[in-house]
C-alpha cells in the first residue's frame, strides 16, 4: 500500500507563456541530468499492465559489526544507530557507531574498511564531546568546508541543560570531537542527523511520544546548525498497519534525483519473533521477549512532506534463531559506485533483549537506486511519462529486461518526434543500472523542446530513467 502526499518532484516548474505543442508551456516540468526514480507515480501520465514493486536488497549473510562475544570481546556493537562514510581522499569506508557504558550511556566507536564489508579491528572507541544516551548520525562536510576544523558534524541524544534532544559535537577528523552549545529538543531518546543537498540545509529526524506511548519520527531542518525550525510530524500509521504500530525512527536520507529517500524503522512490540516460543522455550517471560521490527522506505519531493511505503524493504530474517530474526532496522545509505549499500541493525530475539551482545549490524546490497520497480509480465506493459522541458543530451533506463523494452519520444500533444519514433531506436534489452537508449538522431538536438517518453515493456522490471548530460551536470 502506498500513501500519497507528493509535492514537486524530478520534473521542476518551468516557464510561463503559452504556446505550441514544442515551445514551452506555463505547467511544463524540466528533465535535468540524474536518476528519476519510478518510487511514486509522479513522473508518470499513464500506466497499462505494469505493478509496482518494492524490491529488497540482497544481504550478506553474517553481520558484519558484532556486539560483544561470550568473552566480552567482539566489535562491542550497542544500538542499531551508525554512520557509514566513503572517505573522499583515501576511498575507504568509515564507520562510526555505539558502543557500551551502560544501558543508558554509550561512547562512540569506529573502523575503517577497504571494502565496506570486513572491518580493520580493533575498533577503536573515542573520547566522548559531551555525555552520549544513544545515536551516531555523522555528516562530513568534506575537505573544502570552509572551517576545517569542523569539517565532521556529530549528532546524538544527550542532555543539555536540563533538556533532552538532538545535540551536536563537531570534529576536525572524525576523530576528535567537540560538543556544541546546541540542543534540538524531542520527548524520546532516538535521532538523525543528515545533509539535504538539494535544499542546502540540514536536517534532522528526532523521535516524540504520541498519545503516551507511540513513537514518532518529526523532521526539523536547519542552515547552520544551530537555528532549528520547530520539528512537525514526518511519518504516522496508515491504514492496513494494525496493532501497536510505532516508528522508532527515520534515518540515512540520501538524495537520488529530485528525492530524498530515507530509511523507517517500524517497530511491533507487541508481537514475538518466535510466536509459537512458550515462555519456557524462551527462558524468560513471554513478554520480555516482544518485539519485531523491519524497514519501510520513505521519499520527499520538496523536503518536508514525506510519502511512504507500508510493506517492508528490509524485513527481518526468515530463518529462527538467524542474527536479525527479530529486528531489521536500516539506518545508514551508501552509494558505492553501481551499487547501494544499506547498512542496518539486527537482533536475533526481541526489542529488549540481551542488547550487548545480539545487536549487530548487518549489511544489503543492490544495483544502485533498485528500491521499487514498474514490472511487466507477459502480456505488453506501457508507460508514459508527463512532459516535460529536456535538458539532457543522453538516455539510458535502470531496469532488469529478459523480454524487450522499446522507448519513443513524444512532443506534449503526444505526437511522435521524427526521428525518436519506434522505428528509429533499438530493442533495449538487458541487466544494468545505465541500459543506454539511442535512435537516428541524436538526443540533444531536442534540448529546449518539451518531450515526453512512451515506453513498451515485456518481462521486465524498471527502476528509474537515467538522463545525462555534459561533466558535472548529473545531480
Amino acid at each position: 500500500m502506498l500513501c500519497s502526499s507528493a509535492l514537486v518532484g524530478c520534473l521542476l516548474l518551468g516557464g510561463a507563456s503559452a504556446p505550441a505543442a514544442d515551445s514551452v508551456r506555463p505547467d511544463a516540468l524540466a528533465w535535468r541530468p540524474g536518476p528519476c526514480l519510478l518510487l511514486d507515480d509522479f513522473v508518470i501520465e499513464r500506466s497499462e499492465n505494469l505493478a509496482r514493486k518494492v524490491t529488497p536488497p540482497a544481504r550478506h549473510p553474517v553481520p558484519v559489526v558484532t556486539g560483544a562475544g561470550p568473552d566480552g570481546m567482539g566489535d562491542c556493537c550497542f544500538q542499531p544507530y551508525f554512520t557509514v562514510i566513503r572517505d573522499p581522499a583515501t576511498a575507504r569506508f568509515r564507520i562510526w557507531y555505539g558502543v557500551p557504558e551502560s544501558e543508558i550511556q554509550s561512547h562512540l566507536a569506529t573502523m575503517e574498511s577497504l571494502d565496506g564489508v570486513a572491518w580493520i579491528r580493533p575498533h577503536r572507541v573515542l573520547a566522548d564531546p559531551a555525555r552520549i544516551q544513544f545515536g551516531c548520525a555523522i555528516v562530513d562536510r568534506g575537505p573544502g568546508f570552509p572551517r576545517p576544523e569542523e569539517r565532521f558534524a556529530y549528532g546524538f541524544f544527550g542532555e543539555h541543560r536540563g533538556r533532552g534532544g538532538l545535540q551536536i559535537a563537531v570534529s576536525p577528523d572524525g576523530l576528535a570531537w567537540k560538543g556544541l552549545d546546541v540542543l534540538l529538543p524531542c520527548t524520546h531518546d532516538i535521532t538523525w542527523l543528515g545533509w539535504d543537498p538539494l535544499r542546502r540545509r540540514y536536517i534532522a529526524f528526532v523521535s516524540m511520544i504520541e498519545d503516551g506511548w507511540r513513537r514518532t519520527p518529526y523532521q526539523s531542518v536547519s542552515p547552520d546548525l544551530e537555528h532549528w525550525r520547530e520539528p512537525w510530524r514526518a511519518v504516522k500509521p496508515e491504514r492496513g498497519e494494525e496493532g501497536k504500530t510505532e516508528f522508532y525512527c527515520m534515518a540515512g536520507a540520501v538524495a537520488r534525483g529530485d528525492l530524498l529517500v530515507a530509511l523507517v524503522k517500524v517497530l511491533r512490540d507487541d508481537l514475538n519473533a518466535e510466536p509459537g516460543a512458550s515462555a519456557k522455550d524462551l527462558g524468560d517471560t513471554q513478554r520480555k521477549f516482544a518485539g519485531i521490527g523491519y524497514t519501510v522506505l520513505a521519499w520527499t519531493r520538496d523536503g518536508e512532506t514525506w510519502e511512504r511505503d507500508i510493506e517492508p524493504f528490509l524485513d527481518r530474517g526468515e530463518a529462527p534463531g538467524a542474527w536479525d530474526r527479530a529486528m531489521a532496522w536500516g539506518d545508514c545509505q551508501l552509494v558505492a559506485g553501481d551499487e547501494t549499500f544499506v547498512y542496518y541493525g539486527g537482533y536475533t530475539r526481541g526489542h529488549k533483549v540481551a542488547r550487548f551482545t545480539e545487536r549487530q549490524i548487518g549489511l544489503a546490497r543492490m544495483p544502485r537506486d533498485r528500491y521499487a520497480a514498474r514490472v511487466a509480465g507477459t502480456s505488453l506493459g506501457r508507460l508514459r511519462t508527463r512532459a516535460g522541458v529536456l535538458e539532457a543530451a543522453g538516455l539510458a533506463f535502470n531496469a532488469r529486461i529478459r523480454g524487450t523494452m522499446h522507448a519513443r519520444i513524444v512532443d506534449a500533444a503526444g505526437n511522435p518526434v521524427e526521428g525518436f519514433d519506434w522505428a528509429d531506436g533499438e530493442p533495449i534489452r538487458g541487466d544494468g543500472v545505465a541500459l543506454n537508449a539511442a535512435w537516428r538522431k541524436p538526443l540533444a538536438a531536442l534540448r529546449g523542446k518539451v518531450v515526453a517518453l512512451e515506453l513498451t515493456l515485456v518481462d521486465a522490471e524498471l527502476w528509474a530513467i537515467e538522463w545525462s548530460g555534459p561533466a558535472g551536470a548529473a545531480r
